[in-house]
């Protein structure tokens, strides 16, 4: 790599981290939406492929989706070879991302521990954590006092509903801040000379034959030699217009903070069993978050009874967060596959691809996802590690089945 980024010399903005460009008429590569996974994608684009006549469009403004609404779980302890590549990938570029960028990402490898509450649920992470040390992924399997000892605040009563029996625990794991991660590349991106455009709904995909040659969006048409779906939840809603139906089910997922508080979580823990995880981010609110509300939908925002329930395993878990009082709350919109895996590759339509399906599990794939989609899309093939996350597998049934194999999927 050169040690100068393509389009370096293009002038700063000392009020703004990033320009606000009217769209061109034409682009090389035009990607819809401008989450992590968009922001990411058009990084490497230009990193790793010199390609940064690149337009990323957001119909609302940067990061204003999921990117800003989770919970900043940063892990790679899957269960599945599939899984654990991508997610591991992943992790090592996290660790060198904030130096790439040139920007603080509050990247904090604190750890995670996966809670085990029943003998099915202590099997099956131990099979995880051999699994992982196969892959060389570093993972550990705790007994219930050293999983105290990473976590002190964690209640390991027999005497409770849910008794801790032992946990899973990754060390390199932990979070990381998600709007200074968008802003982060977003700076990039503009210093690469590639424009972020918001306010841009993408309203149609254009054909010519089976070839996407363009998008129409809400600010006029714009040609492109090629189009990425990056929407998320949405990204189903735009394969439509084509006729292209994707296996994505759309769902709410809650999360909340509390109060300001000082240092007492240390890292992060997460359980399958009562669904709730739960870490303190830097400036000291407690995060939390649960599972998808069961319906279908697209609004930002979920039913009373999740949190309560999300409230309700907080508390047994952790009984001096009693007290806590909750700030706000929010939802997301995750898109679920059949296998809760994601698909990352081309389409049927020549010039078109997605990366969508990630579920509850998007963030801390972001810069391992970007890499691999900027390859897929730069030499019109999957990169090896995206490979298996075709969108053919749910034809051919070699299908990358992670429910519940990686605990909870956050």
């Amino acid at each position: 790599m050169a040690s100068r980024c393509p389009g370096a010399d293009l002038p700063e903005h000392p009020d703004r981290l990033w320009r606000t460009p009217d769209p061109k008429r034409a682009y090389d590569v035009v990607i819809v939406g401008a989450g992590g996974h968009g922001l990411a994608t058009a990084f490497y684009l230009a990193r790793n492929h010199g390609i940064t006549n690149v337009a990323v469009l957001e119909r609302g403004w940067l990061a204003g989706g999921n990117m800003a609404r989770n919970t900043t779980i940063i892990r790679s302890n899957y269960l599945w070879d599939e899984s654990a590549g991508l997610y591991e990938h992943a992790l090592k570029l996290w660790e060198g991302l904030e130096a790439e960028l040139d920007y603080p990402l509050l990247f904090s490898q604190r750890g995670v521990l996966n809670l085990a509450h029943s003998l099915q649920d202590v099997r099956d992470s131990v099979r995880r954590v051999n699994a992982n040390k196969l892959n060389g992924v570093d993972a550990e399997w705790l007994d219930p006092e050293q999983a105290k000892e990473v976590c002190p605040i964690l209640n390991i009563s027999p005497d409770v509903r849910y008794p801790v029996l032992g946990a899973t625990y990754q060390p390199r794991a932990g979070i990381a801040k998600h709007d200074h991660v968008a802003w982060g590349f977003a700076r990039a991106l503009d210093r690469m000379g590639v424009d972020l455009v918001q306010d841009c709904e993408v309203t149609g995909i254009d054909l010519v034959r089976d070839r996407v040659v363009g998008v129409r969006t809400s600010r006029g048409p714009i040609r492109a030699g090629k189009v990425a779906l990056a929407a998320a939840g949405h990204t189903s809603v735009l394969a439509d217009t084509l006729g292209l139906r994707l296996p994505l089910q759309s769902h709410p997922l809650q999360a909340l903070v509390s109060e300001l508080l000082e240092p007492v979580h240390p890292t992060v823990v997460m359980s399958n069993a009562v669904h709730v995880y739960v870490s303190q981010a830097h400036k000291g609110e407690l995060v939390l978050g649960a599972g998808i509300d069961s319906y279908n939908g697209y609004g930002q925002r979920g039913s009373f009874h999740i949190i309560e329930r999300q409230m309700s395993a907080a508390v047994e878990l952790f009984p001096m967060f009693s007290r806590a009082h909750v700030l706000r709350t929010w939802a997301g919109i995750v898109d679920v596959t059949p296998d809760a895996s994601a698909i990352v590759g081309p389409t049927p339509f020549t010039g078109l691809y997605v990366n969508c399906g990630w579920g509850t599990g998007g963030f801390k794939a972001t810069p391992g996802v970007g890499w691999c989609f900027a390859h897929t899309i730069a030499h019109d093939e999957p990169h090896p590690l995206n490979a298996p996350f075709s969108l053919e597998r749910f034809t051919t049934g070699a299908l990358v089945d992670e429910h519940g194999a990686a605990a909870v999927a956050h």
